[in-house]
């Protein structure tokens, strides 16, 4: 599978989405991904783009339309809470900005995540305390 640079289209309709979120921005992987609590919520990778939601949600939301569909960054690795939104749905304005809330709701009442601690740096090889 050849990687496909970030869909900029996409990149800017989902910020311009989040821009009342108090969310946080950050690149995973070099796409754009909004957090809560360090938890991701919503990101665009390549041409999709991908929300987090609890099981009752994507249930409801893959019932609702048949052109969603799991997230799988790589074929056959899907993400177990992500599902990709077609673009029709994007266009519904009440629709799409239904299910950033729910998925902005669902990743905010994760355990917030611990930042991990920093990597001790090595001492270079040959340098010994005297």
């Amino acid at each position: 599978m050849a990687w496909k640079k970030v869909s900029p289209e996409l990149s800017q309709i989902l910020a311009e989405a989040l821009a009342a979120f108090p969310a946080q921005k950050r690149a995973m992987f070099g796409c754009p991904a909004y957090f809560v609590h360090g938890n991701m919520f919503a990101g665009v990778h390549q041409d999709s783009l991908m929300i987090r939601l609890s099981a009752a949600d994507q249930l409801e939301l893959l019932k609702q339309n048949d052109e969603v569909s799991r997230f799988e960054p790589m074929p056959g690795r899907p993400m177990k809470e992500y599902l990709v939104l077609p673009i029709s749905l994007l266009e519904d304005a009440r629709d799409f900005d239904h299910w950033l809330r729910r998925s902005y709701e669902y990743a905010s009442s994760l355990p917030p995540k611990q930042p991990k601690a920093a990597k001790k740096k090595s001492k270079p090889m040959g340098s010994k305390k005297r």
